[in-house]
């Protein structure tokens, strides 16, 4: 269906630097301050955080330009914007199928996403209960859980998975929050949002990493990020580092379509591209020097997988000074963030519901919102009441997953990669050069390199790591 054309202006962005706080916020979300040292540390450390870093900036920094320009050259919702280009190029407007790909890869991401969300919103609350009892008793330095085993600590996360209607309860916050931010639109929602969460998200950040740097373990935790060892790396590892540079950047998801679609201004692309790159890997290791000092300070497992921030840290927090404190805010931090990327992606489908269906804001919002919710419902009924449901257990590669981790792995390994792959194709090939030369601002060598880098890089690096991904036989790993 074609895009709809009213008389009320599109809403846009008030200025570049609420474009960049925005866009930031989409990065930057549980992608950087869990995934990313969830699996730094199942990967081994350096080798893996050298090979993601070069994925960001070989293949994510063109393909973050790339979906930025066809938002802001399309000015319409994902689908739209790409159809648009299609047209000004003179190609098929067929190409627009990957930006329906990208439609329903963030819907199916944010109906996860906001889960786990929940369980994040779960901590904030034990641990604010803890930081006023402690408060109560007189003692506000203490640890976070005072007086309890490992075993106990460790067992919350247990507990709550065991707990179907606390798990929607929380879901049901969470996403009661996005929706709310989404439907209040760019300038009164998103934007105002953006404004107030990522000035404290990186005052919190920097906080607790000083923190962690004078009472953990900071010269290990350095050694283990920056100390590469090749030997660890697999055809799988490289295939999550690339799925982590997608997933971090919100990269394969027309979420960068879509909110460089609300810019009205005409500055260059590179550099804001640049600065959103910088930002969201800074960020990501900064979480691993602010997490793992922590971690090894009590001689606790780096690799102990998406148990890490939930059961690993809670504990820690018990032998610190000051944990109960700590502990609160770090899970507040996590929250910030998770409320920054869940909105960009709830916006999505929210602009192609307004973009192509004729919807009103609040109505697609709503719809999406709702439904997106309801697929979460069986997300996390995944840890109790639904535990033995494969979806994809057919499948080698999902065959011992539940529905949470079959949507997130399926969407990682196969959609993300897969809109990243077509819209290197579509920009680096059927675009018409003028055209992308006109809007992205780039010219001379820095054109030339960014050409190279996204006609050609891109898809072949993309390509090969999709397919080894997925059929690791192939590398025999």
């Amino acid at each position: 269906m074609a895009a709809s054309t009213g008389t009320t202006p599109r809403e846009g962005w008030s200025s570049r630097s609420a474009f960049i706080l925005a866009a930031i916020g989409a990065a930057v979300g549980l992608g950087n301050v869990w995934r990313f040292p969830t699996l730094a540390g199942e990967n081994g450390g350096g080798a893996f955080v050298l090979v993601y870093v070069a994925f960001v900036f070989l293949l994510g920094l063109p393909l973050v330009i790339s979906e930025i320009f066809l938002g802001r050259t399309g000015q319409d919702d994902a689908v739209g914007s790409i159809r648009k280009v299609a047209q000004r190029s003179g190609v098929s407007e067929a190409w627009s199928g990957f930006g329906i790909m990208g439609v329903v890869a963030a819907f199916l991401i944010v109906s996860f996403y906001s889960v786990v969300a929940g369980w994040v919103l779960y901590y904030v609350g034990v641990m604010g209960a803890d930081f006023v009892g402690a408060l109560a008793a007189g003692d506000p330095l203490r640890g976070a859980l005072p007086g309890e085993s490992q075993e106990a600590i460790q067992g919350r996360m247990g507990d709550l998975f065991a707990d179907p209607m606390l798990l929607l309860a929380m879901h049901f916050a969470f996403m009661g929050v996005t929706l709310y931010i989404v439907a209040r639109g760019i300038g009164s929602g998103i934007e105002a949002a953006a404004t107030v969460l990522m000035p404290m998200f990186f005052v919190l950040l920097i906080g607790i990493t000083i923190y962690g740097a004078f009472a953990g373990d900071m010269g290990e935790a350095l050694a283990f990020l920056f100390t590469p060892d090749f030997s660890k790396l697999t055809s799988q590892s490289l295939n999550t580092a690339l799925g982590q540079a997608l997933f971090s950047l919100s990269l394969g998801v027309a979420g960068l379509i879509t909110y460089g679609s609300y810019i009205k201004g005409s500055d260059g692309l590179g550099s804001t591209s640049l600065t959103i790159a910088f930002a969201d890997t800074g960020v990501a290791l900064i979480a691993g020097m602010m997490i793992f000092p922590i971690v090894f300070a009590v001689g606790l497992d780096p690799a102990a997988g998406p148990t890490l921030v939930f059961q690993t840290l809670p504990f820690a927090f018990q032998t610190m000074p000051a944990g109960s404190l700590i502990g609160l805010l770090f899970f507040v931090l996590i929250l910030v963030a998770a409320v920054t990327s869940s909105i960009s992606l709830l916006e999505v489908p929210t602009a192609w519901g307004i973009g192509e269906m004729g919807w009103s804001r609040t109505t697609s919002a709503l719809i999406f919102g709702g439904s997106a919710f309801l697929v979460g419902i069986a997300c996390l009924l995944g840890y109790n009441v639904w535990a033995d449901v494969r979806p994809l257990g057919f499948w080698d590669l999902f065959a011992d997953t539940d529905i949470l981790d079959t949507i997130d792995g399926f969407t990682g390994k196969v959609m993300l990669p897969l809109g990243a792959f077509f819209t290197a194709i579509f920009v680096g090939w059927r675009a018409d050069r003028r055209l992308v030369q006109e809007m992205t601002g780039l010219s001379g060598s820095w054109l030339a390199l960014w050409r190279f880098l996204i006609a050609w890089l891109c898809p072949l690096a993309v390509g090969l790591i999709l397919v080894t991904g997925l059929f690791p036989a192939i590398l025999g790993s």
